[in-house]
């Protein structure tokens, strides 16, 4: 019997609400989702039929005490997040494109695949690093003070993660993957209510959840301004004056450890959400889920259910009909 499960039945004699963490993404005409020890996904293909697949995954953090420390928790979650993101989606199009999984890929169609990625990367931080920090600095002239400069690159970089975000909702096949992403938020609430994995459980459940992907990155984007100004008033002390050419040498290798942070405030805000103030901190990411989140259709939902269902396989009945909190077993 796996350690994980274990020490979820001992709990169960213990406390009446347990602790357990369950989460996954929308993916391409389908849903992946993660659970204590393994993770699944279950597509639909051109026929309309669900393809189901699972994975067993420990995660880096249960087989090293010293990574399940805070923040470095975190930026080990980051990174195997990303990683099984990118593998599944993959997966996903296979299946939903109908692409022949065994087909062994060309030189030239590995090297596009590799340089579409790093040109995706070098965007990405042009846009959200690079642009405010250039605007900032040289075009606005604020560089001499850090809370200041930072204050201002994380209002033009918020702004313009939120113009990317509405951007792409209004793409169709982006519209299919946010009513996804709304499925796999009210299965994931279901389960941690308790309630049968059917349709009639599922549908009234809201499209929000505060450990949304969504709600974190938001967190980031929040905590780089405290954490770079910090950062850009250590580093002032040693190198005088503060250029574009220094805060992208400092910020970008930062951006794991912003990320560790930005983990551990989500879980508080997750845990304690029933506290006024927490629940005032956490209303901007849930209100970015209004963007994307949608309502998703049944055929969508059956997709979230088999692929949670798949996912704990035959120990789905060690957990089935009990509550559970938002935090994981520590």
């Amino acid at each position: 019997m796996p350690r994980r499960l274990v020490r979820v039945l001992l709990q169960a004699f213990l406390m009446s609400k347990q602790s357990i963490l369950v989460g996954g993404q929308a993916i391409i005409e389908g849903v992946m989702m993660r659970v204590p020890g393994a993770y699944a996904i279950a597509v639909r293909n051109p026929q309309g039929e669900i393809i189901t697949r699972r994975q067993e995954f420990i995660s880096l953090t249960e087989k090293y005490a010293l990574l399940k420390k805070p923040i470095i928790r975190g930026m080990i979650a980051l990174f195997e997040s990303m990683k099984m993101g990118i593998g599944t989606l993959n997966e996903s199009a296979e299946i939903a494109y109908d692409e022949d999984p065994t087909k062994e890929l060309s030189l030239k169609d590995k090297l596009l695949s590799f340089l579409g990625t790093v040109l995706a990367l070098v965007i990405g931080l042009g846009l959200f690093f690079v642009i405010p920090i250039f605007v900032t600095g040289n075009l606005l002239h604020l560089s001499e003070t850090a809370f200041t400069f930072n204050v201002v690159s994380g209002v033009i970089r918020i702004a313009l993660f939120l113009g990317y975000l509405w951007g792409i909702s209004l793409l169709d096949d982006v519209k299919r993957l946010f009513q996804y992403h709304g499925a796999e938020h009210k299965v994931v609430y279901t389960f941690e209510a308790g309630k049968d994995l059917d349709l009639e459980s599922a549908r009234p459940f809201q499209t929000q959840h505060p450990r949304c992907g969504t709600s974190f990155i938001f967190i980031v984007l929040l905590s780089s301004i405290l954490m770079f100004a910090i950062i850009d008033s250590v580093v002032k002390l040693f190198v005088g004056e503060m250029n574009l050419q220094i805060r992208l040498l400092t910020h970008i290798p930062l951006i794991p450890l912003v990320a560790g942070v930005s983990y551990e405030v989500l879980k508080l805000t997750s845990k304690y959400r029933h506290i006024a103030w927490v629940r005032a901190l956490a209303a901007p990411g849930l209100w970015l889920q209004n963007i994307t989140t949608r309502e998703p259709d049944d055929d969508q939902l059956t997709v979230a259910l088999e692929s949670l269902k798949y996912a704990f396989g035959s120990d789905l009945e060690a957990y089935q009909g009990r509550t559970f909190t938002a935090e994981a077993i520590e």
